[in-house]
Formats: structure tokens, sequence, C-alpha cells
């Protein structure tokens, strides 16, 4: 089984969108397919969050939530983890002087 390096969608509840598939709402948490903690490192069994692995997380600092939308919070510390990844998975630090 071949697991993905795109981060999907972990969230606290769900909504049926206008074609009947479900979507993610409440809180919502970046989470790698076949692993079973978010990217931030909450565990999703202990915090009852669902997964949605048909949708990706693609949320940015600037994506501004209305009353409207069914999301109503995107967690932080995974936009920050997940804006970090780069495409091509080198790390996109070096470290200059490394210890022995």
């Amino acid at each position: 089984m071949r697991m993905s390096s795109a981060p999907a969608v972990a969230a606290s509840s769900e909504e049926t969108g206008p074609d009947g598939v479900r979507e993610p709402a409440g809180e919502v948490h970046a989470w790698l397919p076949g692993q079973n903690q978010t990217v931030c490192g909450l565990p999703l069994s202990r915090t009852r969050l669902r997964r949605f692995p048909h949708v990706r997380f693609e949320y940015g600092s600037t994506d501004v939530l209305t009353e409207a939308d069914p999301v109503g919070w995107i967690c932080p510390r995974c936009l920050a983890a997940s804006a970090g990844r780069r495409r091509d998975g080198k790390k996109n630090w070096v470290r200059h002087a490394p210890r022995p």
C-alpha cells in the first residue's frame, strides 16, 4: 500500500455537500493518510477527529472564514507544518554546524 505525502483533512464534524459527498466541518487539521495522528501531533482516536482522505488540506494563512463556511477553525500549527513542506521532499533548512 502506497502512502500519500500530500496531507488530507481530519475534522471534528462533517457535513454532506450538495452532491452527497461528506465534507469537513468544525475544527480542521492536516492529516497524513496512513498515520493515526494529525500533522500537529493530535491523536485521531482520542480527539475523535473524523478522517477525510478524499479532501486535500489546501488551506492558506490568507484564507478568511465566514459564518457561512462549515469550517469554523483551521489549526495554525497544521497550517505552518503544511506550508513548510516542499514538493521534492527535501528540508527547507540546512544545518551548518552539526554536533559530532
